[in-house]
């Protein structure tokens, strides 16, 4: 009879190539754990300092517009004790554009608004009221200049644009009581004063709608 180790027998070279086979198999399911854990670390490595990077930026974001909301405006306009006075009557602004003052009953639509034509200023001044930023230019600002103003302003909700054509500076941002004067679209002031003033604290009525008002 032939013995079962003797490598002729065909039972135990079956056996033998099955043991073959499952060491085989017991090797490449250790390499696939072996991949699996390692992808796995490298996952969470890069989501983890993917996060903190996030949370980096978060943080550097929040300071620099606390710093924003704290510091002057270089060059900075203010005027107190505007009247508020809803009239049906065109009004004699002593600033120009106005920044506040008896205005009309219905307000410029300025959720993020890009009007191509000069706005009825007692409408403009009713959305300075809610809160919005309108940036004005005359005839001298660049082509460039008004194209980034009105892609920052269309971006921006409680805010609007649109001509005045007889300011006496080319580019002008005004909210409630606020002014000034900036050089170009690029001018840091004009970053400043969206966070500051946006919904700011000089806002007479935080939180009244920019819609449903005047659009054209």
């Amino acid at each position: 009879m032939a013995s079962a180790k003797n490598p002729n027998n065909p039972a135990a070279a079956r056996r033998a190539k099955l043991e073959e086979a499952r060491r085989k198999e017991r090797a490449r399911e250790r390499r696939g754990r072996i991949i699996t854990t390692g992808a796995s670390v490298a996952v969470v490595a890069a989501l983890v300092a993917g996060g903190g990077y996030l949370m980096a930026q978060a943080d550097e974001k929040e300071k620099k517009d606390q710093q924003a909301k704290t510091s002057p405006v270089t060059g900075e306009r203010s005027w107190d004790k505007l009247t508020q006075e809803h009239v049906a009557t065109k009004v004699d602004y002593p600033m120009n554009p106005p920044v506040g003052g008896d205005h009309n009953q219905v307000w410029m639509n300025c959720n993020a608004d890009v009007y191509t034509h000069e706005l009825p200023k007692e409408n403009a001044v009713h959305s300075l009221e809610h809160g919005a930023v309108w940036v004005t230019y005359n005839d001298k600002a660049s082509d460039a200049d008004v194209e980034a103003l009105a892609k920052k302003v269309k971006a921006t909700p409680y805010s609007l644009m649109s001509p005045v054509k007889d300011q006496k500076d080319p580019l002008m941002l005004s909210a409630w009581g606020k002014q000034v004067t900036v050089e170009s679209a690029s001018d840091d002031r004009v970053a400043q004063f969206f966070t500051k003033y946006v919904q700011g604290p000089q806002t007479p009525e935080p939180g009244a709608a920019c819609t449903g008002g005047l659009d054209k």
